[in-house]
């Protein structure tokens, strides 16, 4: 199928935990091991985070406005290195295989919980090849339909889709994306029959609907919000779990009367399996505090981005549920890609 003072999201799916820390009694010695990272600064030369697609997209942009701050904070570079194809699997692939020692970082994206249900061959294991760093950034996804749709609410589509069943179609950017997969979740939880219809991205998407060859689109909101503010669009329902920022009139679908309902895009950090715990709290702990400073906030604001981190831990959680949820919508809608 991912901001002002943004509030933390998507509780249950990402818990706040507090991380364990503590030194290790050495077996041998009855004294105590000295971590990995202690007996020199860290780091002390450039990390790089591997972006699996192209410069100036969502996951992208996260990526850098983390990287950007590290880099002031760190004193040290923290190089972006852009790796796309075959829908993030190139970028992804590159990144297991990447030295464990800390300097290296992979910037995931939604498309990493889909994948092991669409393509049952990848060379790699996003949970058991990568160790989960932090959450970044939630991309709302906006319900929204052509004007001259009778419909306002959730209720109304649902009710609309009934009397016409087969006959309402929604865009997205593609099949297997995060846009697809949110349509698809809508219709398994609303009991609705809305046609997919993909593109090969969110404008050429828009562009139908504005002409009305769609009647309906999950949209990403740096897409959506252009057309909301020109009255060319209506918006219905963002999907996430709690109201967006970026869209605080707008209500849930969860609101609108559909329990449960939530789907959004997102990019998060990873690093190779095998990376010392306490450079990965480390990195976290960082990542943190570079995604809570206002400038990068705002960064992520204006490229329609929440920015949402947390401790590893909760990362690996929301992780592990998003890839089943995922696969359970893959297989009940039987998707298929290339």
């Amino acid at each position: 199928m991912l901001t002002t003072d943004i509030p933390d999201i998507q509780e249950p799916a990402i818990t706040r935990r507090t991380l364990l820390g503590g030194a290790v009694a050495a077996a041998a010695m009855g004294t105590l091991a000295v971590p990995a990272f202690a007996q020199s600064a860290y780091p002390s030369r450039p990390v790089k985070f591997v972006v699996p697609f192209p410069a100036g997209g969502p996951v992208d942009t996260t990526g850098r406005a983390v990287a950007q701050k590290l880099s002031e904070m760190w004193g040290q570079q923290a190089i972006v290195d852009n790796r796309a194809g075959a829908g993030g699997i190139v970028g992804a692939e590159i990144a297991a295989k990447l030295p464990a020692d800390g300097y290296n970082v992979f910037v995931c994206s939604i498309h990493h919980s889909v994948l092991p249900s669409l393509k049952p061959r990848l060379t790699y294991d996003i949970e058991k090849d990568f160790v989960p760093v932090s959450f970044g950034a939630m991309f709302p996804v906006v319900l929204v339909a052509h004007p001259d749709v009778p419909v306002k609410t959730v209720a109304d589509i649902i009710a609309l889709d009934k009397r016409s069943p087969g006959k309402l179609s929604f865009g997205s950017s593609g099949s297997g994306g995060g846009t697809h997969l949110a349509g698809e979740l809508f219709n398994m939880q609303a009991g609705t029959k809305l046609l997919h219809v993909p593109y090969k991205g969110s404008a050429p998407a828009m562009t139908d609907l504005l002409g009305g060859q769609v009647q309906f689109m999950f949209s990403d909101a740096p897409t959506a919000l252009p057309q909301i503010k020109a009255g060319k669009v209506r918006a219905i329902a963002v999907a996430s779990a709690k109201r967006s920022a970026l869209l605080p009139d707008v209500p849930t679908v969860v609101e609108s009367g559909l329990p449960g309902y939530e789907a959004y895009s997102w990019a998060g950090f990873l690093a190779p399996a095998g990376t010392p715990k306490d450079v990965v709290q480390r990195l976290s702990a960082d990542i943190g505090k570079a995604l809570s400073d206002p400038q990068v906030k705002q960064r992520l604001y204006d490229a329609g981005a929440e920015a949402a981190p947390t401790t590893p831990e909760a990362f690996a959680k929301m992780l592990h549920t998003e890839i089943a949820k995922w696969t359970k919508v893959v297989r009940t809608a039987d998707i298929k890609v290339d």
